[in-house]
């Protein structure tokens, strides 16, 4: 890999947040094309927090100089297309700071306060292919660019011990600490992960070949726990068909049946299930009290999936797993589960406007999706709408940089700690398990206690079974 500038400083301010956290906000300058520095840059945004401590006898500048200069460990974020919760929301703050780390939270390019990709922007751009081109530098290859030459800028005036930094990766987080572990290994002191053992050598479609599966047993779940939604889904359905684009939300877009089934993304959280059902119950409600589905439960759906304000989930979804040149998407998700028979929803020849009819045998049941993007969905959500000429061009898009360096992993020196889910619906367990095998040195705790989201949900035990392979033996 090419060198990398550091990023160049344009702000920062700090400020106490109660909980004893010094925050400081800072703004960077990066180049919109690091292959091309002359095409322009980029704003991005981060938080760092350290602990606030008032001794009883002050530190001396050179003791409040060190203190300010802990190793960093930086957390990123999952998605692709989410920035960062601040600080005091993150589950991982106070458990790395009594670790003796600052932590940085780092908005990726396009996401967050880090120049965040919006429809209106991408328009201003040019044609549908300018478009495109643009939103294939927002992939973790650059973000990667992108952090290290913020750690260059950032530990600039550190003693040479502590200018390496950590990486926490929890899902796509993963798979951008992979990536980075390809690229930069030099800048890393240890990388965890959670959920986020990348497939690095699977397409897309294969991707989603494994992790169909997964969404089918977690349906099986759902409809064991609550079988009366295989009914209120069938009549929702039914009300929705009625209606020619489907049904008009508060803030634009529309209510269809491929909007209404992928609530199954939740389906691999802690509590997902049951947010399903609370949502599912709220409309068919109002189907039966009111016969139409009132604004406050359609506010309430409309907020479940946020392609809107997150649309780099949607659109560059799908690329996160076009590891290669040559590999295209093709929008593989829609492809592999129009084959089965409980997404017939999916089949091509049925519109929006007309989906498949369901008969009352319970057996004949449609299925939630998971985390799949759909063609559709750039006609339901108001954001992606002007995006899906681009959308289309990335789907077909086959020369996309290398991600991982293969050889880079297996020769890897960089400890890695991994926590890895049996049940994981989001990132296939077996295919995780092949890219354990790929980086040397990587040790990994497993379980089938604990759904994808659990460094939220089931903090303490993630973060002290991570530890616990850093700090411990075997032997």
């Amino acid at each position: 890999m090419a060198a990398i500038k550091p990023a160049r400083l344009i702000s920062q301010r700090a400020h106490l947040i109660p909980g004893q956290l010094h925050v400081t906000e800072h703004f960077f300058e990066v180049p919109k094309n690091y292959l091309h520095p002359e095409l322009g840059s980029l704003k991005l945004f981060g938080r760092s927090v350290r602990k606030h401590e008032r001794p009883i006898i002050p530190l001396s500048r050179q003791e409040q100089d060190m203190a300010s200069r802990n190793p960093y460990l930086v957390f990123l974020e999952g998605g692709p297309g989410f920035g960062n919760r601040e600080p005091q929301e993150s589950p991982i703050t106070s458990y790395m700071l009594n670790r003796g780390y600052q932590v940085l939270f780092l908005d990726y390019r396009g996401t967050g306060l880090s120049t965040p990709l919006n429809a209106h922007h991408l328009k201003q751009l040019g044609s549908p292919k300018d478009q495109a081109e643009y939103l294939k530098l927002l992939r973790a290859d650059n973000n990667v660019r992108d952090l290290e030459a913020v750690r260059l800028c950032l530990t600039a005036e550190f003693p040479e011990d502590r200018k390496k930094w950590s990486l926490f990766g929890q899902s796509f987080g993963g798979f951008v600490s992979l990536t980075y572990l390809s690229k930069y290994p030099k800048g890393l002191r240890e990388v965890f992960l959670t959920g986020g053992l990348a497939p690095i050598k699977s397409t897309p479609e294969q991707v989603y070949r494994a992790t169909y599966k997964k969404v089918i047993e977690r349906n099986q779940a759902y409809y064991q726990k609550f079988p009366e939604d295989i009914h209120s889904v069938k009549r929702i359905i039914s009300y929705i068909a009625q209606q020619k684009k489907g049904i008009p939300l508060p803030s634009g877009g529309y209510l269809t049946v491929t909007r209404l089934l992928s609530l199954g993304l939740s389906f691999g959280a802690h509590g997902g299930l049951d947010s399903v059902h609370s949502l599912i119950l709220r409309l068919v409600t109002d189907l039966e009290q009111f016969g139409y589905l009132t604004r406050s439960t359609l506010a309430a759906m409309e907020q479940n999936i946020p392609f809107d304000t997150n649309p780099i989930y949607a659109i560059l979804h799908e690329p996160i797993y076009c590891f290669k040149r040559g590999v295209a998407s093709n929008w593989a998700a829609f492809k592999v589960g129009k084959q089965f028979k409980n997404f017939a929803w999916l089949a091509p020849e049925e519109h929006l406007a007309s989906p498949p009819t369901y008969s009352s045998d319970d057996d004949d049941v449609p299925y939630f999706s998971g985390e799949m993007v759909f063609p559709d969905h750039f006609e339901s959500y108001p954001e992606l709408v002007d995006m899906r000429e681009a959308a289309e061009i990335l789907a077909e898009t086959d020369d996309w940089d290398e991600l991982y360096d293969e050889e880079q992993l297996r020769r890897n020196e960089v400890p890695v700690y991994a926590a890895s889910f049996v049940d994981d619906m989001y990132v296939d367990f077996e295919l995780a398990r092949e890219t354990a095998r790929i980086v040397k040195g990587c040790q990994v705790f497993e379980t089938n206690r604990m759904y994808h989201n659990a460094v939220r949900a089931r903090t303490d035990e993630v973060i002290g079974q991570l530890f616990k392979m850093r700090d411990d033996s075997i032997d």
